[in-house]
């Protein structure tokens, strides 16, 4: 039979829950150190049940304008079937494909902006600039500018979302993370247009 000390003092030293202390120390005869490995086996299978099913769940969905000339397919990764038969999760899928199809974007992390791409703005950037005659030192400044706003405009995570444009698409993950419990990631995004 396991003391109310016994449990407390397992808990402190695994950090495991109090019935799973209870249940191991149980099955342990009483014995602490059995108990422990016995939810240490459990643990390390709890975390590999977990890495397995990271990004193996989910949905696609698809969102096609009202005019039938544009449109595109999401994929949304979430941890458990559960959470990806979820109609809160799905219609953020929904969501995410609408805002896809409203807003184009052309990669998923302003950091995944190829550099060749954003190097090619940057001359048009600094030919223009180049005509108002400021200093060198402004004018990097203001290309940093452009180049961070140019690379944020044309990646999903950081476009304002079109169903609330104060809150950014990453800001929309962060929030239903917080709220299902489960980590969130967009897997891929194509957009189809006439």
């Amino acid at each position: 039979m396991s003391t109310l000390e016994q449990i407390k003092n397992l808990r402190e030293r695994t950090g495991a829950g109090i019935v799973e202390v209870k249940k191991a120390l149980e099955e342990a005869g009483g014995d602490d150190q059995k108990a422990i490995e016995i939810l240490r086996k459990r643990g390390q299978e709890k975390a590999m049940k977990k890495s397995d099913r990271v990004a193996g769940e989910g949905v696609v969905v698809s969102y096609i304008h009202s005019n039938g000339r544009v449109g595109a397919m999401v994929k949304l990764l979430c941890e458990t079937d559960f959470v990806g038969r979820n109609e809160a999760f799905k219609a953020l899928a929904q969501d995410i494909a609408m805002h896809v199809t409203a807003a184009n974007p052309k990669y998923l992390k302003p950091e995944e902006v190829p550099a060749e791409i954003v190097e090619k703005e940057r001359e048009i950037w600094t030919a223009q600039l180049a005509q108002e005659n400021k200093p060198a030192d402004i004018m990097q400044k203001i290309l940093e500018g452009k180049e961070k706003k140019f690379r944020e405009e044309i990646s999903l995570l950081t476009q304002p979302f079109v169903k609330n444009p104060d809150q950014t698409i990453g800001a929309l993950l962060t929030e239903n993370i917080s709220k299902i419990g489960e980590n969130i990631q967009v897997g891929e995004f194509h957009r189809i247009e006439l």
